[in-house]
């Protein structure tokens, strides 16, 4: 048995609860781990209260996709895993299928990369899905290099934070957005090269007036919503803005018609499309521990909660104050 957080219908954090549930042992192609540690994400917020890209298909059910700790057991088949070895969980796999909100989790071991020893639980639980959706998408999709810029929206979140650190790690020069200017110099600090506060400043304007009038080779956006329109206009010809959130809850125009049909690339991204492909997994699993190896990345973690305290983390979560990622330390 393992304490297990799981909730038995939608709604807000209140409907978490933490139950004794049989974990069982892992079947083919799986792996039982002992949780250390795992990531509070939007995602299990939106999934939660039945507002995710998928629904819950049945209750009591479970949640989280990020995690890191020890594996226990290897199931038939799995080959590269032992019992003992430390390791984190990326966010490869349903919510539907598995949940890593818990004492212990089976997983996919396809969903496993080994955690370097420099790394422990409460980093190897707070570096994966931002560093994995950062490189993948600007990286891996989009070809981010030296002398190119990024815009950087919702800067403040985990993603952007480590978005910021993969643009140090090619050359490339992130820009920073935030609402306000109450986050302005926690962003300096993290290396932003500028950063704009939308609700104060034309986004437009000074985009354009740090790049030279050239624009940006890269947008990658949380929000979503009415904002994509000005942030199109600040895409250099044949750029790409790359939607990977939709934090405003607002449809979402598409800016091409709008603008006057522009060079200009759009596409949707998630980190799933990194890590259930073995060979962007394979690279990205190596471009992520070679920043950590060097110091180059160094996930940012605002606040550690305690698993009694899941509620209170969720609560923390959604009132968007943090700067850096949320996890939760499991005391075994």
């Amino acid at each position: 048995m393992a304490r297990t957080v799981r909730f038995h219908e939608l709604g807000g954090p209140e409907v978490l609860r933490i139950e004794e549930v049989e974990v069982g042992a892992p079947g083919a192609g799986e792996l039982l781990i002992r949780v250390d540690a795992f990531g509070v994400n939007r995602a299990e917020a939106l999934f939660r209260s039945g507002t995710y890209i998928e629904q819950p298909k049945e209750f009591p059910a479970r949640l989280g996709a990020e995690a890191a700790g020890v594996v226990e057991a290897v199931g038939a088949g799995v080959t590269g895993f032992e019992p003992g070895q430390p390791v984190s969980v990326v966010p490869a796999f349903s919510m539907n299928a598995y949940g890593v909100y818990g004492e212990r989790a089976i997983v996919p071991a396809a969903a496993v990369v080994h955690r370097p020893e420099t790394l422990d639980a409460v980093g190897g639980a707070a570096v994966w899905m931002p560093y994995l959706t950062a490189y993948g998408a600007l990286v891996e999709v989009g070809g981010m290099k030296a002398g190119d810029t990024v815009v950087l929206t919702a800067a403040s979140s985990s993603v952007g934070l480590a978005a910021i650190q993969v643009a140090h790690r090619v050359g490339a020069v992130p820009i920073a957005t935030t609402r306000t200017s109450v986050k302005k110099d926690a962003l300096v600090k993290a290396g932003a090269a500028a950063v704009i506060a939308t609700a104060e400043e034309d986004v437009v304007e000074r985009v354009l007036g740090l790049t030279g009038g050239r624009g940006a080779e890269f947008v990658f956006d949380a929000v979503a919503g009415p904002g994509v329109l000005d942030l199109a206009r600040v895409v250099a010809p044949g750029g790409t803005l790359f939607a990977y959130g939709a934090l405003s809850g607002e449809p979402t125009p598409y800016p091409g018609f709008a603008l006057g049909m522009p060079a200009l690339n759009m596409r949707t991204y998630t980190a799933l499309e990194t890590t259930t492909d073995p060979e962007r997994l394979r690279r990205a699993e190596a471009f992520v521990t070679s920043g950590l190896r060097s110091g180059a990345f160094v996930p940012t973690v605002d606040r550690v909660f305690a698993l009694d305290e899941v509620v209170e983390a969720h609560r923390y979560m959604e009132a968007g104050a943090q700067v850096g990622k949320i996890v939760v330390a499991v005391d075994h």
